[in-house]
């Protein structure tokens, strides 16, 4: 393993001096830095605990770090106010949560429109863009059902799609995969990937599955003492 090299002023991603600890004072990790350039796609792993999820909420301004920056296409979030915060999360960030949040009183094409809806984007644009993105997860044709009637793994897919509806320009996500079968998995993945080569965002991935690093351009394994390169 090696340590991160240093963000590059072109990157869409970067994260330097990153520290924080949890509220009985244990220190997750401190001097963290991490740059993502446009069209990469990056996966972090490490041990249960080392602060992986606390990681993608720092860089979503969801979590505030006890020191260090985090700038999302040059523009810092120390910077930013509330709204301004949650503007940039809603224009120009795709998130997928472990716990989903899909909304129950919403059809399945509602729920992936939301992030459309919230820029204003007009409903038949909207409504197509949802399907789409539906049948691109392997759930065509499901629009209309409501989340009571879907798995968990199907509920993973509506919470991707809706991640990725909007065409975000960074993409965080939180163990994309962990409901899938392997073959669903491999769909979700190449996504992903098309997402991010495609439109030229940049992704990170926190993953405990080898399957699921194997698909990034690099690997990180998140520690104490911040992020290491991991080869081979």
């Amino acid at each position: 393993m090696s340590a991160v090299p240093a963000a590059s002023p072109a990157a869409l991603l970067s994260v330097s001096g990153l520290a924080k600890s949890v509220p009985d004072g244990r220190r997750l990790f401190e001097g963290l830095s991490l740059a993502l350039e446009p069209g990469e796609f990056v996966a972090v792993m490490g041990e249960s605990g080392v602060g992986k999820s606390t990681l993608l909420n720092l860089i979503a301004g969801l979590d505030a770090a006890d020191s260090g920056e985090v700038a999302i296409e040059g523009v810092s979030l120390d910077g930013l106010g509330d709204d301004a915060r949650t503007e940039l999360r809603r224009e120009r960030i795709g998130f997928v949560f472990q716990a989903f949040h899909i909304l129950p009183h919403l059809t399945l094409a509602q729920n992936v429109a939301l992030p459309l809806a919230l820029q204003s984007v007009p409903a038949p644009e909207a409504k197509a863009r949802a399907a789409g993105m539906l049948a691109q997860v392997g759930l065509d044709g499901r629009g209309e059902d409501y989340p009571s009637q879907l798995s968990g793994g199907e509920l993973q897919r509506v919470a991707i799609a809706r991640a990725l509806v909007h065409r975000p320009a960074l993409i965080l996500a939180d163990e994309p995969t962990g409901n899938l079968d392997p073959e669903t998995a491999d769909r979700i993945l190449a996504v992903f990937t098309e997402q991010v080569r495609g439109s030229g965002a940049a992704a990170l991935l926190v993953t405990h599955s080898e399957t699921a690093a194997a698909a990034a351009d690099r690997v990180l394994v998140l520690t104490r003492e911040g992020l290491v390169q991991r080869h081979g």
